[in-house]
């Protein structure tokens, strides 16, 4: 932040003494996609803020109580926070600044700092008063540019206008940009006093403030989504390399994920987008786009089975060599919109595969697709995602059992897959007799050995972490069921990263699974990895530890059992997947066979493996070029040098550093020649 000049300063004056002024109270409401998910009410009196917030969704509740006093430039200079977690973990934050040192403490950080000029606390637990707050620092701050505590800068960025009538009330709201604390900034519209008024950037929940009606929203959704798609179309437009002219990749070693061996020392020639030639032999290329790849290793681009996109996690996906996803849980709305940006390539982002998710109504449902009151309504929201082009069916937890075989059978006879959360109350193995194609995460295997338990409640969590390495893997009865899933043919997206990194978990420490790539990330992302999800009692805490270990035992079982199983992750976009890879090999499942988890399975699974999937002459050029070799190593492949789809190419260190992310690895020289005609030839 740069030196306070006397405008700021009387900018400052005028708004802290505005703060003494009055006292006001606003109510925002929460909307999922069919109705309201939760509430929050801000209250000010002179310079004293408190909020509280209520946020529930399927099994999770978030609760926080906010309290802060406002001092110099608009800043919070005592503030307290207290509440549960969605998953159930206690929340506490305290921070303070007196003369000039700042403190804070909480249930997962401390730390102080000395400061002779205003710094923004941001707690890593907050609601949406801070987030207002915050915003009125940096529409106080001369150059809308302020320091953070713990660390970091937040920017604003003023994109649009409009003003808004109801009956007789009218309000002009601005939608602003903050950027320093994620990924990309964020966005949300406040009025002419700085006051949150309404976000909604078309995912799960939608923010509008209390007394306006919630149609305003269609028009805000509108132009916000339209404001951070233009973002990302910036990065896109500046960080895609196209080649209009043949790629040749020269002096590669190839992965053959379909014979399982390395080709060492090859030449592989890319013509209009798919693999045109794979030679021993230096391929001649007369003013192809060329790539020297010695010391590189090249596999198929690899897929996500199981994400909740948002628009930019394509970018964080391309960047980690992940081309190929599977939404298996959105609204229609945004995973349509998010698909199209992607084939226009007016965003980075490969092909996307769909689900379409289903609930039954009930007080846990998921309402982030469709709920069903009857099954006849759960056939017709079937033919409703097959008429729109979707693949296959995400049944949730509420569902009921008896619902699953006629269900399963209407999904088959749409043409489409039945995967899913184990309705409660339902074994696994019930569920894949009554039509189940393939089963969503690994405690749901668990589960099946558990008895009949409540799946929508997060028995289905602390029941692993509880009891999970009790269960026997060598038993007849485990075996039994491993068998039937490979029979029939039954695909398992287990999504061990996810659940691992839950039971693991622990106040005030980083989440083991991300603690080799926390530094990396920008600092407001890094605080998320740190603390306990749960709320694990210490006589449990062996008993969770030895848990995350039974789930690799799992995996391995699923392995010997020859259990068709696809990599999804279920979490931070990139990263997560890597790590899933990660825990595939450290559970003893062999490096090659875990490639083909994330790349030649699911092209089959998804009916794709015709043109993707594998490196062979014909096929999509979906590749990715790493650092060193992923059938020794399987970190390589956070190694990326180089990841080409079709032919654009991408730069991973580019991509991160866009995103604020300090690279992992350099990208392989190269430059574009896009003004010869090629002809290409064995030499």
């Amino acid at each position: 932040m740069r030196k306070k000049t006397l405008a700021t300063l009387i900018a400052a004056t005028v708004l802290a003494a505005a703060n003494t002024a009055y006292a006001k109270s606003i109510e925002y409401i929460f909307y999922d996609k069919e109705g309201i998910a939760g509430s929050e009410v801000i209250h000010q009196d002179g310079t004293k803020v408190s909020g509280e917030l209520k946020l529930g969704w399927n099994n999770r509740r978030l609760n926080l109580k906010e309290s802060f006093t406002i001092g110099e430039a608009a800043m919070p200079e005592q503030l307290s926070i207290e509440g549960i977690s969605p998953f159930g973990a206690p929340v506490s934050e305290e921070f303070s600044l007196e003369n000039g040192v700042a403190r804070w403490k909480g249930s997962d950080e401390h730390g102080s700092a000395k400061t002779s000029e205003a710094q923004f606390y941001i707690p890593k637990n907050s609601t949406l008063a801070v987030q207002t707050q915050l915003v009125k620092a940096l529409i106080a701050d001369a150059d809308q540019n302020i320091d953070l505590l713990p660390q970091g800068k937040a920017r604003l960025y003023k994109l649009d206008k409009v003003t808004l009538q109801q009956g007789e009330k009218k309000k002009t709201v601005h939608l602003y940009g903050v950027s320093g604390l994620g990924f990309t900034p964020d966005l949300a519209w406040y009025d002419d006093n700085g006051d949150l008024f309404a976000s909604d950037e078309g995912g799960w929940f939608a923010i509008l403030r209390k007394g306006w009606d919630k149609s305003h929203l269609e028009e805000l959704k509108t132009r916000q989504v339209a404001a951070a798609d233009q973002y990302l179309q910036g990065i896109a437009k500046k960080h895609t390399h196209t080649s209009t002219q043949p790629i040749l990749i020269s002096n590669v070693n190839l992965v053959d994920v379909e014979s399982g061996k390395l080709q060492r020392k090859q030449h592989v020639l890319i013509k209009d987008g798919k693999i045109a030639k794979i030679s021993k032999k230096p391929i001649k290329a007369n003013g192809a786009t060329t790539i020297d790849a010695r010391n590189h290793t090249l596999i198929p681009g690899l897929w996500d089975m199981h994400t909740h996109l948002s628009a930019a996690d394509g970018t964080l996906n391309m960047a980690a060599g992940i081309i190929n996803v599977r939404d298996i849980g959105n609204t229609h709305e945004s995973v349509t919109r998010i698909s199209e940006l992607y084939e226009s390539e007016q965003i980075i982002g490969g092909d996307l595969f769909r689900a379409g998710f289903m609930d039954r109504e009930s007080e846990n449902a998921m309402r982030m697709g469709k709920t069903a009151d009857s099954l006849e309504e759960a056939k017709d929201i079937v033919e409703w995602y097959a008429d729109r082009g979707y693949q296959q069916i995400k049944t949730y937890s509420s569902m009921e059992p008896e619902w699953i075989a006629p269900l399963a059978k209407h999904i088959h006879e749409n043409g489409m897959r039945l995967s899913g959360h184990i309705p409660a109350f339902m074994t696994a193995e019930e569920a894949v007799d009554a039509g189940f194609d393939e089963i969503q995460h690994i405690n749901m295997l668990f589960l099946n050995f558990m008895g009949k338990i409540d799946t929508r409640k997060r028995l289905r969590f602390t029941e692993i972490g509880e009891h999970a390495h009790e269960l026997d893997l060598d038993s007849k009865e485990v075996a039994a069921f491993l068998d039937k899933l490979a029979k029939k043919g039954t695909v398992v997206d287990a999504t061990t990263t996810v659940f691992s990194s839950m039971l693991l978990r622990q106040p005030g420490k980083v989440d083991p699974e991300f603690a080799d790539i926390t530094d990396h990330l920008p600092v407001n992302i890094q605080r998320a990895f740190v603390g306990a999800e749960l709320d694990v009692k210490p006589e449990h805490r062996d008993d969770y530890d030895l848990s995350a270990e039974a789930l690799l035992a799992m995996m391995l079982k699923l392995h010997e059992h020859k259990v068709t199983m696809v990599a999804g992750s279920d979490g931070i976009p990139g990263f997560t997947l890597l790590r899933e890879l990660e825990l595939y090999a450290k559970a003893g499942i062999p490096n090659i066979d875990v490639l083909r988890t994330a790349t030649l399975v699911p092209a089959q699974v998804m009916g794709a493996d015709e043109y993707t999937g594998s490196i062979m002459v014909g096929k999509n050029a979906d590749l990715v070029l790493l650092e060193g070799n992923p059938l020794e190593d399987i970190t390589a492949l956070r190694r990326t040098a180089l990841v080409l789809e079709g032919q654009n190419m991408y730069r991973p260190d580019e991509l991160y550093t866009a995103l604020g992310i300090k690279p992992f690895h350099p990208s392989v020289p190269f430059e574009l020649n896009n003004t010869t005609t090629v002809a290409a030839k064995s030499q």
